[in-house]
């Protein structure tokens, strides 16, 4: 049985509850550490993440329709790359 308890956020130090149905869903998805950031330092924490922070982007072209693209490995000569649509339609190969 969860009760709802008081946490502190470890970015703007404001106290926010961690609910008895959260702790439930945590305790399900095999989570073991509460949270450490109030829903508000959470979310500005994921959109920066996605602003130009996230994965390095590499320049390469698609060796099967010859398109531009970009992948998040830098591309070697020894290997094919392909563009996102390509490679889908590639299967499992």
């Amino acid at each position: 049985m969860y009760t709802d308890k008081t946490l502190v956020c470890k970015d703007c130090g404001r106290e926010f509850v961690f609910s008895a149905s959260e702790q439930e869903f945590y305790a399900e998805k095999g989570f073991e550490n509460e949270p450490q950031r109030c829903r508000d330092c959470r979310a500005a924490r994921k959109a920066s993440r996605g602003q130009g922070t996230g994965r390095q982007m590499f320049d390469a072209v698609c060796a099967t329709c010859g398109k531009p693209c970009k992948v998040p490995f830098e591309p070697h000569d020894d290997r094919p790359v392909y563009c996102s649509e390509c490679f889908q339609n590639r299967g499992n190969h």
